[in-house]
């Protein structure tokens, strides 16, 4: 059985499923209903590698937002049960992505404890169907939803289209390096405590 999850939520707003294989080869199946974060989650698996499948419908008469955070949620609760008790991880990952003018970089720890920071200035109200606001969403639920620390900063950039999408990507890369196992590790837990954020007694995170 590889590092597998599928994670239904339904409430009045939306209605999502997500499948999540990390061991995949960036294959996607993706239908939110609006286009460009379509886009966004392809290349999210596509630079990843991992296999992804999410259905998703909400309220999108009302706007993208409840959607967008929904299967933020969905994604990083498929991420944390799909890594299981995180023997052998790699843990820490990260990527410095181009894309034309923009330059994006990604940092993340799957430490079982979230934090989210966020330096990606956007000067258009849109991309697509998609409000620009709702991307720092989409990233700070995914990693408090997740358990994990993920940092994202615009280095350089104008075009918000670009931003984004080398956004996306870092953070694509960024967590195929976290996820992978390193086998000198023996299955042990990458810390110095023994073990990982929510696994610890007193709740208290891992250093």
């Amino acid at each position: 059985m590889g590092r597998q999850a599928r994670v239904e939520r339904k409430t009045a707003e939306t209605d999502i499923t997500v499948e999540l294989d990390l061991d995949g080869v960036g294959t996607s199946q993706v239908r939110t209903g609006i286009g460009f974060f379509d886009h966004m989650l392809d290349a999210l698996a596509r630079h990843s590698l991992f296999n992804l499948k999410v259905e998703a419908t909400g309220d999108l008469q009302v706007d993208g937002h409840h959607l967008v955070e929904d299967t933020a949620i969905c994604l990083g609760r498929a991420l944390e049960g799909a890594l299981g008790a995180k023997g052998g991880l790699v843990r820490f990952g990260w990527a410095a992505v181009p894309m034309d003018d923009a330059f994006v970089l990604a940092a993340v720890d799957l430490s079982g404890r979230p934090y989210f920071g966020w330096d990606v200035p956007l000067t258009t109200p849109q991309v697509g169907q998609l409000d620009t606001q709702l991307v720092a969403e989409f990233f700070r639920t995914f990693s408090w939803a997740g358990h994990f620390n993920l940092h994202v900063r615009k280095l350089a950039g104008s075009n918000d289209h670009h931003i984004i999408e080398a956004a996306f990507k870092a953070v694509a890369r960024a967590l195929s390096q976290a996820v992978a196992v390193d086998e000198r590790l023996g299955g042990r837990v990458p810390s110095t405590k023994g073990m990982l954020g929510e696994n610890l007694p007193d709740g208290d995170g891992a250093k």
